[in-house]
């Protein structure tokens, strides 16, 4: 059982799948960092100095009465909220990471279409063809 476990451990296909979960989720922790940190700063700014991570409705109050300052003082009052802010940048998240899929998929794609298209190396002539040349090229130096 474990010599069973270990070739389907050790398949190329499965290690490949596992570097690619690696992968994808450190990019996912970059796509969360450009959305929150790059990209949603400028338009909070655009939209009236909004920041996106404090957009949230109270739904019940907390220990605490509101108003609340931001959503981490809501949670630390104890406040039910509806956070549409982060639901906002985790949007923004989600669209980028699909473009950047669909442009690695496109270029994959692209590189396939190209292999497939190129044209074939004209085939090898036959062994009597070869010899039917060099007689030629003999003839044509006799005379």
């Amino acid at each position: 059982m474990f010599n069973e476990f270990k070739d389907f451990a050790m398949r190329g296909n499965v290690v490949d799948m596992a570097v690619g979960i690696i992968i994808g989720a450190a990019f996912g922790t970059i796509v969360k960092s450009l959305v929150a940190d790059v990209l949603m700063p400028p338009i909070g700014l655009l939209l009236g100095g909004v920041d996106f991570t404090n957009v949230f409705a109270v739904i019940k109050e907390g220990a605490q009465a509101g108003p609340y300052a931001s959503l981490a003082q809501a949670q630390e009052a104890g406040a039910v909220t509806m956070n549409f802010g982060i639901f906002i940048n985790t949007i923004i998240s989600f669209v980028i990471v699909a473009l950047a899929v669909f442009f690695v998929i496109r270029g994959i794609n692209n590189m396939k279409k190209a292999e497939e298209e190129a044209p074939a190396a004209p085939p090898e002539p036959a062994p009597e063809q070869v010899l039917l040349t060099e007689i030629r090229d003999l003839l044509k130096a006799k005379s």
